[in-house]
């Protein structure tokens, strides 16, 4: 299994990329590196952590590290191999798609993400568009809400009861194993969209 933080070079037409802030890598993310597999079909498949400057705030509770282990965790359960490569935010969108390709490098950007396939597709990228069913349910501020709420519970087998339809159960073990879940407890109670 390829995993790494390298940066990549010249990318075969085949690679797909998948850009996220994965807080957390839930269901809705797997199903995207999922169609990203099917549509490759054999190529290779990146993940772009984004923001990976962020952590350890209600948005953003999560290390790119941290962010990395799971998905990693995941894509080992599965056999999948992956690159995972992590982005710094540039806030600057006119531009993110120059800095962020130096990283993940070339190919075609697998998105649900409607902001994210125009800010790619004006750029000259292929887009292939994924339409996620239970949108809702896989929305990352809705997960960590219920993270943040299990956060304070210490029951690990109502953890992986509640989160089984939102997250992997690879990466809701890496967050019970990692106590991952309780730095969730300490941020702000309002709901923060993204």
């Amino acid at each position: 299994m390829s995993m790494s933080n390298r940066i990549l070079g010249d990318a075969p037409m085949n690679r797909c990329i998948v850009l996220g802030r994965f807080q957390p890598f839930h269901l809705g993310h797997a199903t995207l590196v999922e169609a990203a597999i099917e549509h490759a079909q054999g190529g290779d498949i990146v993940i772009a952590i984004g923001s990976a400057q962020a952590a350890w705030e209600a948005d953003n509770p999560w290390t790119a590290d941290e962010r990395q282990a799971m998905v990693e965790a995941w894509a080992e359960a599965k056999a999948l191999a992956i690159t995972v490569v992590q982005i710094d935010d540039i806030n600057d969108p006119p531009n993110w798609v120059k800095h962020a390709a130096a990283t993940h490098g070339e190919g075609t950007l697998v998105t649900s993400d409607g902001p994210t396939a125009t800010l790619y597709s004006e750029a000259g990228w292929k887009v292939h568009n994924v339409e996620l069913k239970e949108r809702e349910t896989h929305e990352g501020w809705r997960v960590r809400q219920t993270i943040r709420m299990l956060s304070t519970v210490m029951d690990d087998e109502a953890a992986r009861e509640v989160l089984r339809n939102s997250l992997p159960a690879e990466v809701t073990e890496w967050l019970i194993e990692n106590d991952a879940m309780f730095r969730c407890s300490t941020f702000e109670t309002g709901v923060h969209a993204g």
